[in-house]
């Protein structure tokens, strides 16, 4: 809730009386002690609400039928944590100075730019917006387009992931509060950034969710992983539907924000129609008209299908973009060979793939978006995805990546895959990606080959929580053959320091020379427009699966790649005109090929 509204409202269907606790603060200090009760008023659709006596600045807490003290589920601001009172925020009085700003690349929005995915509390040493403030250069300098910011959704203690948020509404407090990120965001658009927020509305975390004490906020109509799904279809949903879109919407008004990254899509539940991802879109549409900028969501679905970028009036769900997780394992297994898990259809040879191996199933992915397109998914069971029709939908509607926080931080020990290929191997899949018809994305310090893990770690202050998590965690790697002594503790918070970015290492050797190719490649992608172009249908992949090389073709830009160990001669016909980019020496082009060094990679642009 602001500060600048003349009463305080709370939604509780169910109950038959409601009390506010207010305690008034003294200027922006710390509270005193004096805590009135006050008897809310019930009003139509199950709300409740309390006059103002005046505008100045409060804590406060409802009662539910003469329950605990519960924070507000809308509130903007939670200081003392996720079990204390919440803190009246005027979210309109902040000075912004980013009136000329057109929205994300002058106004074009997020399609076919460069996403990079920040965690905040691990960015820095200090884990806060304003700290992070002080490296936006480095983005800028790296040819960033988007910073997409991890969740800052209040949650249990200090440190985290943000994925066991309860408070939506709210900015983490060890971040910087509300101000703090509405800061962030206006420097981020005085350089020219755009800025990302991944929000989570599929369900709460562990600790810290009373919303079940204020009405019908979950359902077991439906089931998620985490248990009952968020009410988006049953009786009360309305209000909760509202609870969901008015949460993102107001990160785009209020916080200035360009776009929102939605977490694992496929598990909200939603028979009803619309859908509320389609009606989601729908109401972004109408508040970009609005504000007069664009304004983005890109959707996280496990499904591959593209009815999630579909536009509404098309029958779809009407998301600008989204993430495209085939890519990455095609990736990842050409890369570093790991075929356990969801991976072994990526290294070919089973009913997904039969044929090929993963040189093939890279080319696939790199041209089709995805390899489970309609075909057996080994991993689950069961036939997965629809093919993509490429005349239909640009490449740009799908978020290609060779990192992500999942797809570091959910292995044992959160290594990078710095830690497992050699720089030449990186530099190929760098390639691949961020000259692919794809929008790209690139996970913090990706672009320097970071020696910096970044592992799953937690703050709970809860004894059983904490155990809870630390058993459950070694027991899950012990269970694929890890020894549990090598499983960090995510309670111990050494795991996140050592997870913390060391801004010494991008001018470092080692790490310097991957950062000037991610540079280069990024300036490429944005100076050739046979590059710069979704068309799906203008790539073409050519590859030896046995001979390991591969080769992208961008119309006139053409990405050649050994990844071989030893040195050779990659057929190639064409004659080229410039080498735009390469990885190691100066590519030996002659009328046999283009000689690469092993693990190499060279991107040469020919004549028309």
């Amino acid at each position: 809730m602001t500060s600048e509204i003349e009463s305080i409202r709370v939604w509780a269907p169910s109950a038959s009386r409601v009390d506010i606790l207010v305690t008034p603060l003294e200027g922006q200090h710390e509270p005193t002690t004096a805590v009135r009760r006050h008897a809310m008023t019930a009003e139509d659709g199950g709300w409740w609400s309390w006059p103002r006596p005046d505008q100045g600045a409060l804590d406060y807490s409802f009662s539910v039928n003469g329950g605990d003290p519960r924070p507000d589920p809308r509130s903007a601001w939670l200081p003392h944590g996720v079990h204390g009172a919440s803190r009246t925020y005027d979210a309109a009085a902040y000075a912004w100075s980013d009136a000329s700003w057109p929205g994300t690349r002058d106004g074009r929005g997020v399609l076919g730019g460069v996403v990079y995915e920040m965690h905040v509390g691990t960015f820095t040493p200090e884990g806060t917006f304003d700290a992070a403030i002080g490296h936006l250069g480095h983005l800028v300098d790296l040819g960033v387009d988007v910073v997409e910011v991890m969740p800052v959704a209040a949650f249990g203690g200090t440190h985290g992931w943000g994925y066991d948020g309860v408070a939506p509404y709210a900015v983490q407090q060890a971040y910087g509060g509300p101000a703090a990120f509405q800061r962030f965001v206006d420097a981020c658009h005085a350089r020219g950034l755009g800025v990302c927020l991944d929000v989570v509305y599929n369900h709460l975390g562990p600790t810290g969710n009373y919303l079940a004490e204020f009405g019908p906020y979950f359902t077991d109509t439906h089931t998620t992983p985490w248990g009952p799904a968020v009410n988006l279809d049953a009786d009360g949903s309305h209000e909760v539907r509202r609870w969901v879109i008015d949460n993102a919407l107001r990160w785009f008004r209020d916080f200035h924000v360009d776009a929102l990254r939605l977490d694992a899509v496929h598990e909200l539940r939603d028979e009803s129609e619309p859908h509320v991802l389609a009606q989601l879109s729908d109401e972004t549409a109408s508040l970009a008209m609005e504000l007069g900028r664009p304004l983005d969501l890109i959707a996280e679905s496990d499904l591959n299908d593209a009815v999630m970028v579909t536009p509404t009036g098309e029958g779809g769900r009407g998301m600008t973009a989204q993430w495209d997780d085939d890519i990455h394992h095609a990736l990842h297994v050409a890369l570093t060979g790991e075929t356990q898990g969801y991976y072994a259809d990526f290294a070919g040879g089973t009913e997904a793939w039969p044929e090929g191996g993963p040189i093939s199933v890279l080319a696939k992915t790199l041209s089709e978006a995805f390899l489970h397109d309609g075909r057996m998914s080994t991993f689950r069971g069961s036939v997965w995805g629809a093919r993509v029709d490429r005349e239909a939908r640009s490449g740009h509607q799908f978020i290609a990546y060779l990192q992500t926080h999942d797809q570091v931080g959910n292995r044992a020990t959160g290594d990078r895959i710095s830690d497992q290929v050699s720089p030449g191997r990186q530099a190929v899949g760098a390639a691949l990606y961020l000259l692919s018809p794809f929008t790209a994305m690139v996970f913090m310090g990706e672009e320097w080959r970071a020696s910096t893990p970044f592992a799953f770690f937690t703050s709970f202050e809860e004894d059983w929580l904490a155990e809870a998590v630390r058993s459950g965690r070694r027991a899950e790697f012990a269970a694929h053959g890890w020894d549990e002594a090598d499983v960090p503790d995510p309670q111990d918070p050494a795991t996140r320091a050592h997870s913390v970015l060391d801004w010494s290492e991008p001018s470092a050797p080692g790490h310097n020379e991957m950062l000037h190719f991610y540079r280069e490649l990024i300036k490429v992608r944005r100076t050739q427009p046979d590059v710069a172009s979704g068309d799906l249908r203008a790539t073409s992949v050519r590859f030896d699966e046995d001979a390991e090389w591969i080769i992208m073709s961008r119309g006139s830009v053409h990405v050649v790649a050994n990844l071989a160990g030893r040195a050779q001669v990659v057929p190639f016909h064409g004659e080229v005109e410039h080498v735009l980019a390469s990885w190691g020496r100066a590519p030996i082009v002659d009328s046999h090929g283009v000689g690469l060094d092993g693990h190499d990679v060279a991107v040469l642009r020919t004549t028309a």
